[in-house]
């Protein structure tokens, strides 16, 4: 059993960062150390297919409401919630501040913002919010449901899945925790909602998929 991190741990990665992995390992600093570099190994695999699920997602419910509004800032005449104005406003004020930036450095004058900056601006967990049961007659029953064609289940079933997916999606993107995650069950909801999407689209993401190997090569980092 090893006691203490070493120093350029303490120094760089930080003693709060580092004592999850101290408490999985029951302080032993050895395991811990072993545990975050699996953590950061497993995380680097979930980023290919959380990235491909996040843009999926996005593109398919703003395409269907671009459909359903007819206009592509459909934001400014759909019925949102506070929350979800909010959300809009806080990304259009994002892309604003990003502009006048880039115009800056490059000594130009600043263009206007576009509605493709304000989508991609928009976060993972906004698009989430528009399968809440809230919006069920608003969006999900005239439109939303055409965004995932191959999907029979219930509209519940699947925010459930995408709401797992926005949280393990900012904790991976955070470079938090998420060995004690059950990742097999996250494994599966990323393909739930891409064969609910495409099935192409799941099939071309299983080839570059490396989460299985990463879960089923690796021995147990705390042994």
């Amino acid at each position: 059993m090893v006691d203490r991190m070493p120093e350029w741990v303490e120094r760089f990665v930080s003693e709060p960062r580092m004592k999850p992995y101290l408490r999985a390992a029951g302080g032993d600093a050895g395991a811990a150390m072993r545990l975050y570099q699996w953590n950061t190994e497993v995380s680097s695999a979930l980023y290919t297919p959380l990235q491909y699920v996040e843009l999926a997602v996005r593109n398919a419910l703003h395409g269907s409401l671009v459909d359903q509004y007819g206009r592509r800032d459909w934001w400014t005449v759909a019925p949102l919630d506070p929350a979800g104005k909010d959300l809009v406003e806080r990304a259009r004020a994002k892309c604003g501040r990003n502009e006048a930036r880039r115009a800056r450095e490059q000594r130009r004058r600043k263009r206007p913002v576009t509605v493709d900056d304000v989508v991609t601006e928009l976060t993972f967990g906004f698009w989430e919010t528009l399968l809440v049961s809230r919006y069920d007659r608003l969006f999900w029953v005239p439109t939303l449901h055409r965004a995932f064609p191959y999907y029979r289940g219930r509209r519940d079933a699947l925010h459930g899945d995408l709401r797992a997916l926005v949280r393990l999606r900012n904790r991976v993107m955070h470079y938090e925790p998420v060995h004690g995650e059950d990742l097999d069950a996250h494994h599966a909801r990323i393909y739930r909602v891409l064969e609910a999407l495409s099935p192409d689209l799941a099939k071309e993401v299983r080839a570059m998929d490396r989460i299985r190997s990463v879960l089923d090569g690796k021995e147990d980092p705390l042994e």
